[in-house]
């Protein structure tokens, strides 16, 4: 489906920035450049509703900026709001982290199949052409902007051009900026399975010995289904050949069973993908074409979760584009390294910490010791604060540390 006209052999068609990306970076920086008036095409290779490899988690912070955009949960039928998280530690131990109730969300669960789309939607509401099927094919960049070639469009003239095309971004490879060899900081794996057990109503994380500082999840979703995967670090103990090998074994182990239960049954095919966790080494911008999401290795270095992080610097982008400053990369890439750089360095910092079974088991410890721990260490962990709040001093506000969730009124 496209709402795009193909332009005429040799004339490029005109927009004020092209979106390359339908995902939720993508549909972020569309939906905010189209909200203050600026012609927006979004082009994406796929056609929507289509799945993408992913936990499915929200954190608070991209609930917040889902909420921020215009996101309803209500018209979502796979939104499944996360009240307690239960991290199990390598001991055995398991200690449950209660959300605020009565204040918002602080996390909930929503398949990417869905939820992308619904992203996508606002974006076309908002004002945004939106071509679904069409691939970059091409793109040339001057001082004055970019030339870009869309399969089945023609060429299309844009002041920015923002790349929300994943880790193995076709903007960046066509740039001639892609480096050789990169295959992300994280692997994961994910299956959906149905017909779970009361217990995986909640958000399960088991850091298991073998996994570390990787961990196992399980993320419930409507209807008595669940979101089941590991994750590891590429460089890690952990040779990556051998994760298919720990994957068939997965939801055979003892702990993981009984939360799933015994009739619990994998619905599909296992899907695994890389996580890429550098937004500090990352190139963010090259001329007028702006890197947001995957394609800004902008996932968090302790969880690699990206959603929240793929919002944010879509929004980010289209900021920088809208203050039609000639140095529009220069303030995206400031604004990047002010909101996401100190929290990617202090999970990198706690990364550490998981590394060792006594250092996951002295982190749940921490996290279950009283009940002000266990409340603010799962909003810590789903991003309520900042990974980095107590080393960023420009960050403490009064009432930081009580602020409501998103959709209150939801």
């Amino acid at each position: 489906m496209t709402d795009s006209s193909k332009s005429p052999v040799g004339v490029p068609r005109r927009v004020d920035l092209l979106v390359v990306g339908g995902g939720p970076a993508g549909s972020a920086a569309a939906t905010t450049a189209a909200e203050a008036g600026r012609s927006v095409l979004l082009v994406d290779k796929a056609t929507f509703p289509r799945d993408k490899c992913c936990g499915d988690g929200l954190t608070t912070l991209a609930l917040r900026l889902g909420e921020r955009l215009g996101l309803d949960p209500a018209a979502i039928a796979g939104w499944q709001v996360v009240e307690d998280a239960v991290l199990h530690s390598p001991s055995g131990r398991s200690v449950r982290l209660p959300l605020p109730s009565g204040a918002g969300q602080y996390a909930a669960v929503v398949p990417r199949r869905e939820y992308d789309t619904a992203l996508l939607e606002l974006a076309r509401g908002a004002g945004a052409e939106v071509a679904e099927g069409h691939a970059l094919s091409g793109i040339e960049v001057d001082d004055g902007g970019a030339t870009v070639e869309v399969e089945g469009l023609g060429l299309v003239r844009a002041d920015t051009v923002v790349a929300a095309d994943g880790m193995w971004s076709p903007t960046r490879r066509l740039l001639g900026l892609s480096g050789d060899g990169y295959r992300g900081e994280w692997h994961a794996f994910r299956q959906y399975v149905s017909d779970v057990g009361p217990l995986a109503a909640d958000l399960h994380v088991w850091f298991e010995p073998d996994l570390l500082p990787g961990y196992a999840w399980s993320f419930p979703l409507p209807g008595g289904r669940a979101n089941v995967g590991f994750g590891v670090l590429r460089d890690g103990p952990i040779d990556v050949g051998d994760t298919g090998r720990i994957w068939d074994g997965l939801m055979e182990r003892p702990d993981v069973r009984h939360v799933l239960g015994d009739c619990a049954r994998p619905e599909d095919r296992r899907t695994a993908w890389p996580i890429p966790a550098r937004v500090d080494r990352s190139v963010l911008a090259h001329g007028p074409v702006l890197f947001v999401g995957d394609a800004a290795s902008a996932t968090d270095a302790l969880t690699g979760e990206g959603i929240g992080q793929a919002l944010l610097t879509g929004i980010l982008a289209a900021e920088a584009h809208l203050s039609r400053a000639t140095g529009a990369a220069e303030r995206y890439r400031s604004e990047v390294r002010r909101h996401l750089v100190a929290d990617h360095r202090m999970s990198k910092a706690l990364q550490r910490v998981l590394t060792s079974p006594a250092g996951a088991r002295a982190s749940v410890r921490l996290a279950g010791s009283t009940p002000w721990t266990r409340r603010n260490f799962a909003r810590w962990m789903f991003e309520d604060y900042p990974r980095a709040l107590l080393t960023t001093p420009r960050r403490w506000r009064r009432g930081i540390l009580s602020a409501p969730g998103a959709h209150v009124d939801a």
